[in-house]
Order: C-alpha cells, then sequence, then structure tokens
C-alpha cells in the first residue's frame, strides 16, 4: 500500500498475497480527485455493448408500431410501444439514435453475399468492411474502444478488457468463406490484430483482482475456501484507520461488492461442478446456465472495474451471430436465430421485439449501478459513455439500414441525454461514432470507417462538417 504524505493517490493499491486490489475513489484522494472528476477527456469510462441480429424495429412493420425507436423525436418520446421500455426511469441518462446504417457489414462482392452473419460483428465498432478470408490474413480496422484505450487506458493496470456471453473459441474458418475471429470479437487493436473475448467470469475476476497472482495461487485459494479479500486484510485494516467516516464506508462497500461478487462466482462454480445436467454442456464451470446471471455478473465486473479505475474500457459482446439460444424469461421459447428470421409476418415480428426488449432489459441493471457509486464530485453514471447497438437492421433480409443504437450516461458532461435523434436516410452509424471518439478526446479522429462528418448528439438536428 502506498500513500502520499498530504492525500492517497489515486493510484494507491491494497497489495496481498498474490494479489494487488485497486481502490474506489475516496475523499481523502481530493486533490487529484478533483481534477478527475471534472476532466472528460480521458477519464470518461466506456463500456460498449454489441447486440446481434439487428431488431424487430427495423421491418416495416416494426417501423410503423415502433418497435425500436419512440414516434416522437426530441424530448417527448414515448418508450411503452418500444423494446426500449424497460429504460423509461432513466430516459434522462439516454440519447436514442435511430435511422442509421452500418454500410461496411454490406456485401461489396458476389462472394460476401449471404455472409453478414459472420463479418457484421467485426464491422461493429470498427465501421470497416472486413477482407473475406478464412486464413490468418484477417483485416478489418481499429475499434473504437481500442482508439480510446490507446491513449487513455494507459495510465490504468489494464487498458483494456473484452467479455462476451457465448463461446468464441471455434478457429478456422466459419461460413460464407470468413474467419471466425470476425464473429468471435467486436474489438481490434489494429486492423489485423482482432482481440480474445473473455467469457468465464471467474477469469475476468482473476484479471481484475488477482493480478500478481499465479494460476496455482489462485486454485489453492478456491481449494481452501478463501476469499481473494482475505489476502489484503491486514492492509485494509491500516487503511481503514487513516481515513475518514465516509470514506470508511465507501471502502467498506466496494469491498463488500468485491466479495459479494466472488460468491456468486463460486455458487455458480459449484453448482456446475455437482455433475447435474447442464442448460450449456461444455461452457466453463463459472459460467452460469442463466442468460441474466451471465449478463449481471459481467456488469458488476465492469461496475467495481471503473470504480477502481482497473481500466476505463469494456467490450461486451452479448450474443453470437447465429446463435439459436433462446431466453425464456423474455416471454418466448423461440430461438434468437431462427426468432429473427420471421418471414416478415407481424406475430413473429412481435415475439422478436420480445427477446430485443429482454436485451435491453439488462442495461438499466449496470446503469443502477454506476449511478450508485460515487465518482468524485458525481458518480459513475455520469461519467460513463455505454454504447448499445448492433450493426445489423433486419437480420430477416441481412440489411444493415435502420440499425438500432443509444447511448446510457453522461460521458463526463458530453451527453445531455433525455433525447430521441432520428438521422436522415443514409446517415452512417460511424458519423455517431466519430462524434463520441471527439468527445472523448480523440480530436485528432479526422474519419472514422465510412463516416462523411460528425452528428449533433445533443439537439435535433444533425450538423455535418
Amino acid at each position: 500500500m502506498y500513500l502520499t504524505k498530504k492525500h492517497l493517490s489515486r493510484r494507491t493499491v491494497l497489495r496481498g498475497m498474490g494479489v494487488t486490489m485497486a481502490l474506489p475513489f475516496l475523499e481523502a484522494m481530493a486533490p487529484a480527485g478533483a481534477v478527475f472528476a471534472k476532466t472528460a477527456a480521458g477519464k470518461v469510462r466506456l463500456s460498449a455493448i454489441e447486440l446481434v441480429h439487428g431488431s424487430a424495429g427495423a421491418t416495416a412493420i416494426g417501423l410503423q408500431k415502433n418497435l425500436w425507436s419512440p414516434a416522437a423525436v426530441g424530448k417527448s418520446f414515448d418508450l411503452a410501444p418500444t423494446s426500449l421500455s424497460s429504460l423509461e426511469p432513466w430516459r434522462d441518462h439516454v440519447t436514442i439514435v435511430s435511422n442509421t446504417d452500418v454500410r461496411n457489414a454490406e456485401a461489396f462482392e458476389t462472394p460476401e453475399i449471404g455472409g453478414d452473419h459472420f463479418r457484421s460483428s467485426a464491422v461493429f465498432l470498427t465501421q470497416a468492411h472486413p477482407r473475406q478470408t478464412k486464413g490468418s490474413n484477417v483485416h478489418a480496422g481499429t475499434s473504437l474502444d481500442q482508439f480510446y484505450a490507446q491513449k487513455f487506458g494507459q495510465e490504468t493496470a489494464i487498458p483494456s478488457m473484452q467479455l462476451c456471453i457465448e463461446a468464441v473459441d471455434q478457429a478456422g474458418g466459419c461460413s460464407y468463406g470468413y474467419s471466425c475471429v470476425y464473429t468471435d470479437t467486436i474489438s481490434w487493436s489494429a486492423p489485423n490484430q482482432p482481440l480474445p473475448m473473455i467469457r468465464d467470469p471467474r477469469f475476468a475476476f482473476d484479471q481484475l483482482f488477482g493480478v500478481g497472482s499465479t494460476p496455482e495461487e489462485r486454485r489453492e485459494r478456491r481449494r481452501e475456501d478463501r476469499s481473494i479479500l482475505d489476502s489484503i486484510t491486514t492492509a485494509a485494516g491500516r487503511l481503514r484507520n487513516t481515513l475518514g467516516a465516509v470514506d470508511r464506508v465507501r471502502l467498506a462497500a466496494y469491498l463488500d461488492e468485491v466479495r459479494e461478487v466472488e460468491r456468486r462466482i463460486l455458487l455458480v462454480e459449484a453448482q456446475n461442478n455437482t455433475g447435474s445436467e447442464r442448460d450449456l454442456p461444455g461452457a466453463p464451470a463459472g459460467v452460469p446456465d442463466s442468460f441474466s446471471e451471465h449478463v449481471k455478473l459481467m456488469f458488476d465486473l465492469q461496475a467495481l472495474a471503473f470504480a477502481g479505475d482497473t481500466t476505463r474500457v469494456f467490450s461486451f459482446k452479448l450474443g453470437r451471430d447465429a446463435s439459436s439460444r433462446s431466453y425464456p424469461e423474455s416471454g418466448t421459447k423461440t430461438a434468437f436465430h431462427p426468432g429473427s428470421h420471421h418471414g416478415e409476418r407481424e406475430d413473429r415480428i412481435l415475439d422478436f421485439a420480445k427477446i430485443n426488449a429482454y436485451h435491453v432489459s439488462m442495461v438499466p441493471y449496470f446503469m443502477e449501478k454506476l449511478r450508485n457509486t460515487p465518482d468524485g464530485e458525481s458518480n459513475l453514471l455520469d461519467n460513463t459513455l455505454i454504447i448499445f447497438g448492433s450493426p445489423m437492421g433486419n437480420a430477416n433480409v441481412h440489411n444493415h439500414k435502420r440499425c438500432p443504437l443509444f447511448l446510457a450516461g453522461h460521458a463526463g458532461g458530453a451527453l445531455k441525454g433525455g433525447l430521441h435523434l432520428k438521422a436522415p436516410d443514409g446517415t452512417p452509424m460511424a458519423n455517431v461514432f466519430l462524434t463520441l471518439m471527439h468527445d472523448l478526446g480523440l480530436t485528432e479522429v479526422e474519419k472514422f470507417g465510412d463516416s462523411t462528418g460528425k452528428f449533433d448528439l445533443n439537439s435535433v438536428r444533425e450538423t455535418t462538417l
């Protein structure tokens, strides 16, 4: 544990045997924290979440019934008919951007026709058209999250982390002549460098909170049923004695949250190691069979990492293209991919909208975690940008028009929230991403993907450069 003479450094950590744990923002860090809280560029946390298979709202019927984006543009929008209805309590923190296209996910040449599911994920955060190859010569673009991590993530222990919910361990070629890597990740540190994604909450937890420990030490700790916090009890006690009342409460709450997430992971592992039949046979022991529990664990890990400034950048892949997973909690038993191919039938489109609504309903859990976590003079939700969207529009015909997209959080003041913005026909989603990059401090990026200009995210009218 390292202390300065006048105040705690923002980089203060608790050290134990094989454990290095960052701390949440404390009042004792105020001299550094005042700057931290007021400086958006380089300090905003970023979580980019991909939804595969587009939305029911991108269909003709979906547009008529406002199944994704609300009818009204501006502030007086009604979310009740939409798949975003669960965001109603959070509307002041949400910016909906509708009617943008992801042209670089389309087929450019005849051999690419039909391969939309196997290239789209590579386009989402890069907005670049992937090279059709089953070999190792893959090529897409540097993704938005990695531009941010490369400039501002170097100050943290982990520049960025990539998470996913479904298996991404397929190697070699997938269908239509595309390498599986295009389907398996949304983060690219360079056009030819896709980044692997973590599915197992246990592995993510150990990466975030077990820095410095060996795999053997981690296994021994689990065999002895010891918490990762047991290693830092003495250091935490010494620190607690130097803190004021508010900071002691804040530190205790943070450590309790870490312990609770660890406990839930242990319960999942214990259940999955009983030998009982699993809904997800072959999944790692740390992966819950329940989609909602899996997603919530991943959101909890992100919130804790943001609180401790262990990393400021996450990408999160909620599903894998062509997945046939079903979501009983959504109100339909229809499998995801078959449900997206609804044949333009109204009853099946409405059924698919239930899946969309279920996926969106996971986000308020994350937003509440962030809002309840102090961060300088504000909270994490005010200092976070959540991007939630898809590179596909109407999956029934594999198009990439009217793609779903909304932003949550205030991004350190860059986003006012409480708006539905409808882009003019033909507007690239890349325009929105270029604007966000500039808002995050990446002003040196002049063009991103097929961007044609910037997009005003705080008023109803679009502006272009």
